[in-house]
């Protein structure tokens, strides 16, 4: 293709954009040799990859009260929580949080806890406040090991001034006027972990776990009478209703082996109604260069703009596709529009656009060097980010998200019903247990041999939100260079696995070739 001459080097003629089979069947490091032969399941195990405490950067061990955390953050949230401590910090509330501080200032820790999003409260219809364990979506398997726990999937957004209310006391001495709290036998609050029949969770999410705490469950052969009329026996009022794949205690806890079945009916219509929605076309916008052009940190960015521009414009062409569109206000949509799009964007990122966010803009962005003033500039924020971004696309490469997982995922994620403002939350529950539920049945059906990927995937979410979150409160300066760090970071991990050479992450920092 003949690259035209502007000033700037970018070619802004269309290319041709046809549709691929999958997410990663054209994916540029897919055409190296040997492709990803050297990258296994083990490449991203708590050994070659640990992830780490939100709060105090210690070793985490799975999704505790809706964040990444260690047990010894979620231990003490819990005991701050539901014994209503109220603490107080000797210096500036701003104290260090590290595996070796955290220690020092309860205060500064819970403060943490709570900024960064740990879910402690939710208003119940009768006004009381709920602890962590009674939040939805449905609660998932957080990390895939005997005696684990079941959360929601994702921190809640609170504000300023609830944290305020509950460091200094007030919102416990409210909790303590109202009646009905929930406690357990014992007084104190249950870590959420299993029904109150005292049997163990099994290795899948339980959509038991989303429902009244009224609503009896029989462990031994599966869901009750009452769930199953709710769920299965409900007549369908609307061509996607979902009917849900129920498991039986025996098969969670691996008592029995899987055994083959088929997809229930309304799985398969309603993952083709969500894929139909989705513009799977390449981007258009063009990523092309000239060879021996020189990118500056103002084009960079401005490409950026372009594609950030035209990823929002396909988000919101999306909603209006949606099969539920007419089920919600257009309040309903904008709200959800504007709390989750970044989240939309960055997912779709490591999707379904992967191969040109991952080639051709990575391309484009080896020819930018930035300067030492720009290196220098760079804050540990932005190093955080970077990291974790790379922690990310290496997860997803491994798992290599199907279209019909994605949309399902991309659904899950925007019908968030925590999101302040929102005016029919009880259609979004509903709205979103369905997608779960098909996300799981489908999933399970397909990969009949990867018993975790369905938590592995739900994982994802909350690490998404997240980082989307960081990523809005990056200053705009810095993104060309931290786009440059993860793109060309994340190509050499793959790479690394490959060659079997330890991976090369980028350093931040003045260097003679920079």
């Amino acid at each position: 293709m003949e690259i035209e001459k502007r000033t700037n080097g970018f070619d802004y003629q269309e290319k041709n954009n046809t549709k691929s089979d999958g997410f990663y069947g054209d994916h540029p490091l897919e055409a190296e040799p040997n492709g990803l032969d050297g990258m296994n399941d083990s490449s991203l195990d708590d050994g070659a990859d640990p992830r780490v405490c939100l709060i105090c950067g210690d070793r985490a061990t799975g999704l505790h009260y809706g964040i990444i955390s260690c047990e010894g953050c979620k231990g003490f949230f819990k005991r701050s929580i539901c014994n209503k401590r109220v603490y107080r910090c000797s210096r500036d509330k701003n104290c260090e949080m590290s595996r070796k501080q955290r220690n020092r200032c309860q205060y500064c820790r819970l403060l943490k806890c709570l900024q960064m999003g740990m879910n402690r409260k939710g208003k119940g219809a009768n006004g009381q406040i709920r602890d962590a364990r009674m939040q939805k979506p449905p609660a998932i398997r957080e990390d895939g090991m005997p005696g684990g726990r079941n959360k929601s999937i994702g921190p809640v957004q609170i504000t300023d001034e609830e944290i305020d209310r509950i460091m200094s006391g007030q919102e416990f001495k409210e909790e303590a006027s109202l009646p009905d709290h929930t406690w357990s036998n014992n007084g104190d609050c249950s870590d959420h972990s299993s029904p109150s029949n005292g049997a163990s969770e099994g290795n899948q999410p339980s959509p038991a776990s989303t429902l009244s705490s009224s609503r009896s469950i029989d462990m031994n052969g599966g869901y009750t009478a009452a769930l199953r009329d709710q769920y299965i026996n409900t007549p369908m009022n609307n061509p996607y209703q979902l009917l849900p794949h129920l498991f039986s205690y025996a098969a969670q806890s691996g008592l029995l082996a899987p055994q083959p079945r088929s997809l229930y009916p309304q799985t398969h219509p309603l993952v083709q109604q969500l894929v139909a929605a989705e513009e799977l076309a390449p981007l258009a916008t063009p990523m092309l260069i000239e060879d021996g052009y020189k990118v500056t940190q103002v084009e960079l960015f401005a490409l950026l703009c372009r594609l950030a521009d035209e990823l929002l414009f396909r988000q919101i062409s999306w909603i209006k596709k949606l099969p539920f569109f007419c089920e919600l206000s257009i309040e309903d949509y904008t709200c959800l529009l504007s709390a989750t799009w970044q989240e939309l964007i960055l997912l779709s990122c490591l999707t379904i656009y992967s191969a040109q966010i991952f080639g051709d803009l990575a391309d484009v962005t080896t020819k930018y060097t930035p300067s030492d003033d720009e290196l220098q500039g760079f804050s540990e924020d932005g190093m955080e980010v970077m990291e974790r971004l790379i922690y990310l696309f290496r997860k997803f490469h491994q798992l290599k998200v199907s279209n019909e997982e994605y949309v399902c995922m991309k659904a899950i994620n925007f019908l968030n019903q925590d999101i302040r403002g929102l005016t029919n939350v009880s259609q979004l529950e509903q709205l979103n247990k369905r997608y779960w539920y098909v996300c799981q049945d489908y999933t399970e059906f397909k990969y009949p041999d990867q018993p975790k990927r369905f938590p592995e995937i739900m994982m994802c979410l909350p690490e998404i939100r997240f980082m989307a979150g960081k990523l809005v409160n990056v200053p705009l300066e810095q993104l060309p260079l931290l786009f440059k760090a993860v793109l060309h970071s994340s190509k050499s991990s793959l790479i690394s696995y490959r060659t079997g050479s330890p991976p090369c992450l980028t350093t931040i920092g003045p260097s003679p070739g920079n």
